[in-house]
């Protein structure tokens, strides 16, 4: 029973004190006026009219606020009165106001979870709608010279077409990335784990954007020398394409010979932790938790000039929640940036590996 007695409870055994009270007068005289009047069957009696009284109220009362109830659920239409149990019906009105009240609350949080969605929605799809505009419109423009008759210029003909083929590319990297998010969010894009040399992995992701580096002058280094391997468990694929991601944002937002530095630390006993660090342009504190959204762009401007897809960081996310770990963002405005993700270690690790513990 709660702490404070039910407020129907009351209600019940006043009222039937009352009855019993009434009753017992009247039996009472009764008795007096037939010569029979005997104490105790005249308390039990009373006893009995007390009981039968609070029985009949209370199962009145308790039917009576379910039905009042239920026309409440039935009127009010953010409630269903088919979640409406008569077991859990109670005649204390300030515990039904709460259930009422709480189940509203959880009615109202659902159509604001709902309304930031459909918001979400609405800004993905105008998106969506923006990324693939561009290349779709420089291809339609230039197959439409060439059609109006740009074509008999071979040399024309062949700058366009180069052109209209560099549209379509962006296209396919657009959708194929999408398709890769989707995928990995439904569970359809299985990861093939295996034990690889982590340390070998960054340094070919060096090797393959050294030249994209060396056109901002940006240096791709390690934050020291692993004469011994680093093995980890992962799909090697797809962590190549975190690696390449993070590597080429890096570079992306970086200052013009800047650097790009990895490195490798150990977490806890069954992890590494690769940080991979810039001294670019930095993410604005307000931008930072809308950073793994896809198409989503610190910069407002829409400005396309770097190129890629939008999607890369919602790559990267969606891949590392895939193999079960988490990435991690710190950035200062106009100092840099650092994009941190763990890996589980691998059982291959061998003993005399170094790597340097977290401070």
């Amino acid at each position: 029973m709660p702490k404070k007695f039910k407020r129907s409870y009351r209600f019940a055994i006043r009222t039937s004190l009352y009855i019993s009270l009434f009753l017992a007068i009247l039996m009472g005289v009764y008795m007096y006026l037939q010569s029979a009047f005997s104490v105790f069957w005249w308390l039990l009696f009373i006893l009995l009219s007390y009981v039968f009284s609070f029985m009949i109220v209370q199962y009145r009362v308790e039917r009576f606020i379910y039905r009042r109830i239920k026309k409440v659920y039935d009127s009010v239409s953010l409630l269903d009165s088919k979640t409406l149990n008569p077991n859990q019906i109670t005649t204390d009105m300030s515990s039904l106001t709460m259930e009422v009240k709480k189940f509203a609350e959880d009615k109202k949080l659902e159509i604001e979870t709902l309304k930031v969605r459909e918001a979400y929605r609405k800004e993905f799809m105008g998106n969506v709608s923006h990324e693939l505009k561009t290349p779709l419109f420089t291809v339609q423009g230039y197959i439409l010279t060439l059609l109006d008759g740009a074509y008999k210029d071979k040399a024309v003909r062949k700058k366009y077409l180069n052109r209209a083929s560099k549209g379509v590319e962006r296209l396919i990297y657009i959708v194929r990335d999408l398709d890769m998010i989707t995928k990995l969010e439904t569970g359809d894009l299985h990861l093939r784990y295996e034990s690889f040399d982590i340390v070998e992995l960054i340094q070919a992701s060096f090797d393959l954007l050294e030249m994209k580096a060396a056109k901002k002058n940006i240096t791709l280094t390690f934050d020291m020398e692993y004469e011994e391997p680093v093995m980890v468990r992962a799909d090697k694929e797809r962590i190549q394409q975190v690696l390449t991601n993070l590597i080429v944002n890096s570079i992306k937002y970086g200052k013009k010979g800047g650097t790009t530095e990895i490195s490798i630390e150990n977490l806890i006993k069954n992890k590494v932790i690769i940080r991979v660090t810039d001294n670019g342009e930095g993410i604005a504190k307000d931008n930072i938790p809308r950073l793994f959204e896809r198409f989503y762009r610190v910069d407002k401007s829409g400005s396309r000039k770097e190129g890629g897809s939008g999607l890369g960081l919602s790559i990267v996310k969606h891949i590392l929640e895939a193999h079960g770990e988490k990435i991690y963002v710190e950035s200062v405005f106009g100092v840099g940036s650092e994009f941190s993700f763990t890996l589980e270690k691998s059982k291959e690790v061998p003993e005399e590996s170094v790597i340097p513990e977290i401070t």
